[in-house]
C-alpha cells in the first residue's frame, strides 16, 4: 500500500512484517506542461536531473548524479539521466537505487534533489513525482507528488535517514529551492538536515 507523503511528514522504512528493507529505489518522474501558442498548444522539452547527497554527521561525503552514477563505496546507483521526461504520472524518468544494508555505517543521512538542468522553472512542468520502491518486489511504499508549480527551478525532494533506532526513515521535505545542479542546491539542502 502507498503512502501518499504531505511536505514534512516522515515514514518508517521498515516492512510491515517487522524486517527492515534492504535496497530501495527513489524514482523520478514528470511530463512537461503544454503551453498555449500561437498555433496552439506546444511544449518544451525540460531535462529534470534527480542527484542523492550522502551525509556523515551533516557533512556531505559523497553524492551520486548523472556525472557521478555510482557513489564511491558502490551502496547508490543512478540508473541514468533522461533528458527530457514523459513519464509523468506512469513510470519513472530517472531513479537512484539505494542498498541499505550497504550503506556505510558513518553515513547517516541521504537527501535526494531535483533540478532544472536546462533552466526552466516547475510552473512549465507537470504531473512530476518522487517516490520510494522496495525494490525487492516493487511495491510502492511512498510518494510525493509536486504540485503547484512556482517560480523556482529546484526542490529538496524527501531523505532518507537513520532513526535514534538505526532504522532507516524517510521525510518528504518538499522545498523549492533555485538552481540548475546539486552545487547550487547545497544552502537549501543544509536547512533540513
Amino acid at each position: 500500500m502507498t503512502v501518499n507523503l504531505a511536505k514534512g511528514q516522515q515514514i518508517s522504512l521498515q516492512k510491515s512484517d517487522g524486517g527492515a528493507l534492504s535496497v530501495v529505489r527513489m524514482g523520478l518522474g514528470w511530463k512537461a506542461a503544454p503551453r498555449r501558442g500561437l498555433f496552439g498548444s506546444r511544449t518544451r522539452e525540460i531535462d529534470l536531473d534527480a542527484s542523492a547527497v550522502l551525509f556523515a554527521d551533516n557533512q556531505p561525503v559523497d553524492v551520486v548524479f548523472f556525472r557521478h552514477l555510482v557513489s564511491d563505496d558502490g551502496s547508490v546507483r543512478h540508473t541514468g539521466d533522461n533528458l527530457v521526461g514523459g513519464a509523468g504520472a506512469g513510470g519513472d524518468d530517472e531513479s537512484i537505487i539505494v542498498d541499505l544494508q550497504r550503506v556505510p555505517v558513518h553515513i547517516n543521512q541521504i537527501v535526494f534533489t531535483v533540478n532544472s538542468f536546462t533552466g526552466q522553472t516547475f510552473q512549465e512542468v507537470q504531473d512530476a513525482f518522487c517516490r520510494l520502491i522496495d525494490e525487492t518486489n516493487g511495491q510502492e511504499l511512498a510518494r510525493y507528488t509536486l504540485t503547484g508549480g512556482g517560480q523556482y527551478t529546484a526542490q529538496v525532494m524527501a531523505k532518507v535517514f537513520r532513526g535514534a533506532n538505526g532504522q532507516w526513515q524517510m521525510s518528504a521535505i518538499g522545498a523549492p529551492a533555485s538552481g540548475r545542479t546539486f552545487q547550487d542546491l547545497m544552502p537549501a539542502i543544509a536547512a533540513h538536515l
